[in-house]
C-alpha cells in the first residue's frame, strides 16, 4: 500500500495560549476561545494554531470584532485584512468554523464551542490570515469587467430599461471576496487555468448586460476546456457565498449561451 505524508514544514503545530488580560477571574468571566492559524514568512517555523481567550463582555458581537480585540489588546503581531466592517468590501473573507465567510458578518454567537479561524483554503498564505489573491485578481482582469460598446457614446449615459436592469440582480452584488472560488475543489486543483465561480459570475454579469455589445468576444474568451468547463456543479460556491448569490447558476447559464450560439 502506498503511504503518503505531508512535508514536515507543512504540518500545523499547536501554538501558544494567550489569556484574556482583563479577565481576572476566568471562572466568572464570559470567555470565548479563538483558535487562530498563524504563519510568518519571516522565520522557518511551521504553521501553528494559537489559542486566544477573549472576554465577550468587552468585545463586539462579530468574529472580526474578536480578531480586532486580539490584535489591539492581546497579540499585536496577528495579521489579517479588514476594511468596511459592513459586508461590502470582502477584505475579511476567512475560513471560520469550517466555512468560508466574512468575519465582519459572522456572529460569534453562531458558533458553538471555540472559534476556529483559518485563511481561505488552497491559497498561498502571505502571513497568518492573509491569502495571496494575485492570481484571483489577474483572472478577474482577464474577463475585462467593463462595458464594451461599438456605438457612439451618448451625451449623458447608457440607458437601460427597468426589465433589463433587473436581469443583473443577483450578479452585481458580488464583492469578490473569493469565498466561493476557494471553496471549489475544481478551483483548488486547476486554479491556474480554471477561472472559478467568482470570476465566472462576474463574466456572466457582463454577458447579460443589455448595454454591452461584445457578447460574442466574451464567449470566445471563455471557450476553453479549463477556463469555463472545469465546473462540475458541486454547489460549494453557492452554499458558502456570504451574499447569498448563486455562482453555479451563472456558470450553467454561460454554458447554455455557449450551446445556443452554436445551434
Amino acid at each position: 500500500m502506498v503511504e503518503l505524508s505531508l512535508p514536515k514544514n507543512s504540518r500545523v503545530q499547536q501554538g501558544k495560549t494567550w489569556e484574556a488580560p482583563e479577565a481576572k477571574d476566568t471562572k466568572l468571566a464570559n470567555i470565548k476561545v479563538f483558535k487562530v492559524y498563524r504563519w510568518s514568512p519571516d522565520d522557518d517555523d511551521n504553521p501553528r494554531v494559537d489559542s486566544y481567550e477573549v472576554d465577550m463582555d468587552t468585545c463586539g458581537p462579530m468574529v472580526l470584532d474578536g480578531l480586532i480585540k486580539i490584535k489591539n489588546e492581546i497579540d499585536p503581531t496577528l495579521t489579517f485584512r479588514r476594511s468596511c466592517r459592513e459586508g461590502v468590501c470582502g477584505s475579511c473573507a476567512m475560513n471560520i468554523d469550517g466555512r468560508n465567510t466574512l468575519a465582519c458578518t459572522k456572529g460569534i454567537d453562531e458558533i458553538k464551542g471555540d472559534v476556529a479561524v483559518y485563511p481561505l483554503p488552497h491559497m498561498e498564505v502571505v502571513k497568518d490570515l492573509v491569502p495571496d489573491l494575485t492570481n484571483f485578481y489577474a483572472q478577474y482582469a482577464s474577463i475585462e469587467p467593463w462595458l464594451h460598446t461599438d456605438t457612439p457614446e451618448p451625451e449623458k449615459e447608457w440607458k437601460q430599461s427597468q426589465e433589463d436592469r433587473e436581469v443583473l440582480d443577483g450578479l452585481y452584488e458580488c464583492i469578490l471576496c473569493a469565498s466561493c472560488s476557494t471553496s471549489c475543489p475544481s478551483y483548488w486543483w486547476n486554479g491556474d487555468r480554471y477561472l472559478g465561480p467568482a470570476v465566472l459570475l462576474q463574466a456572466y454579469r457582463w454577458l447579460v448586460d443589455s448595454r454591452d455589445e461584445a457578447t460574442g468576444d466574451r464567449l470566445d474568451n471563455l471557450e476553453d476546456p479549463f477556463r469555463l468547463y472545469r465546473c462540475h456543479t458541486i454547489m460549494n460556491c453557492t452554499n458558502t457565498c456570504p451574499k447569498g448569490l448563486n455562482p453555479a447558476k451563472a456558470i450553467a447559464n454561460i454554458k447554455k449561451m455557449m450551446v445556443e450560439r452554436n445551434v
